[in-house]
């Protein structure tokens, strides 16, 4: 599925954000009309796009004429259109997965990475986008994640996202991916406590229960003491934290012990995922150090997901196909890819669970067990 697109822009000096519409009789301040002629009075518009060439166009009016595609586009969803001609997807309004990018800067590296951090400052440039993305967003949105890079790095503007979000979305689920490490810092965990966001989950990395592991995985010196700190403060300020871990060769000798550990220290936590590999990003440059075939670790894995259960702890495997892993362990498999890039390869047509099974990220295409199979 397509979340971008490109083609020629004229009279935009900034970035318009607005919400889609193909309907011309279509009133309101915040739309971005799509259209392949200009025969109507369309300036009540903020912009429009279309894949047709214009050739004369509207004198001084922002659109985008001859894009490359504008199928992708349901009527409601929310679009950055920017100097360059390319149109972001901000929001789809029939999904269930949508989510904010606030930065791609991170304070980690991690070998597996999806997303590989960029050394550039984009904080003000995104948190301005979404400043004018939450008004517009549908009040009745169940789901909404927030992602990077880390979003803490954004300091002070990370609490007035919380608080936009909070007043605009007041029913929302919120789900915030960060490593945890700036709440190693007490200031920042009780701010974030003193917000008293009682639908935002932290969803937090712990690799090993072995210190130099972790800090290996996320080539990162000290990461899993200032990750342990952190959880500790914000489990003092009653924030609900989740714990990720990501199987694969360098996880998976110690699963056990980690499950052991996050029962022991980690008691608080209301949710661990475990969660399959997804060959992007830094991935395939650490194939060899990372890759270990699923079928290859479900004792481990089964290990870990039982003892957890055992011990009342709410517990899911992400990222998983269900032809991989044993019977017993299908009631803790997540439908979890984001079905903008959720696929199922051939081998899967004709299996009696495929409705049940999760599937593969689009990137397993390149790298994928060997077990695959229709069941």
């Amino acid at each position: 599925m397509e979340l971008k697109t490109r083609g020629k822009a004229l009279n935009i000096d900034i970035p318009i954000i607005g919400k889609i519409t193909r309907d011309k009789l279509c009133t309101g301040k915040d739309h971005i009309l799509i259209s392949e002629d200009l025969t109507s009075d369309l300036k009540g518009f903020k912009c429009i796009i279309s894949t047709a060439d214009f050739f004369s166009g509207i004198e001084g009016f922002p659109y985008i004429e001859k894009a490359a595609f504008l199928h992708h586009l349901s009527d409601g969803d929310i679009v950055v259109i920017n100097t360059d001609g390319v149109i972001n997807t901000l929001y789809r309004v029939n999904s269930l997965q949508n989510a904010i990018l606030v930065t791609e800067r991170c304070n980690s590296n991690c070998l597996m990475c999806s997303q590989p951090p960029k050394d550039r400052e984009d904080i003000p440039y995104l948190h301005n986008i979404h400043q004018q993305l939450l008004p517009l967003i549908p009040k009745d949105c169940a789901d909404l994640g927030i992602t990077g890079g880390e979003p803490t790095l954004m300091g002070n503007l990370f609490f007035d996202l919380l608080h936009r979000i909070k007043t605009e979305l007041p029913d929302t689920e919120v789900h915030c991916l960060t490593n945890g490490r700036t709440f190693a810092w007490k200031t920042f965990a009780k701010k974030l406590g003193l917000m008293k966001m009682d639908r935002l989950v932290l969803g937090i990395p712990l690799y090993s229960d072995y210190a130099p592991q972790h800090d290996y995985i996320v080539q990162a010196e000290g990461a899993f003491e200032q990750t342990m700190l952190g959880l500790y403060h914000l489990a003092a300020e009653d924030v609900r934290i989740e714990i990720r871990i990501v199987l694969h060769n360098l996880t998976i000798p110690r699963l056990g012990k980690l499950a052991r550990f996050i029962y022991k220290n980690l008691p608080f936590v209301e949710h661990i995922a475990f969660m399959g590999l997804e060959y992007q990003g830094y991935t395939p440059h650490n194939i060899e150090k990372l890759w270990i075939d699923p079928v290859n670790y479900m004792a481990e894995l089964e290990d870990a997901v039982t003892f957890l259960s055992s011990k009342d702890m709410n517990v899911s495997i992400y990222n998983s196909q269900l032809c991989l892993m044993p019977e017993q362990l299908w009631s803790y498999s997540r439908n979890s890819i984001s079905d903008w890039k959720n696929i199922y390869l051939p081998e899967c047509t004709a299996c009696r669970v495929l409705d049940k099974c999760g599937g593969l990220f689009k990137s397993a295409e390149k790298k994928h067990s060997s077990f695959i199979q229709s069941l």
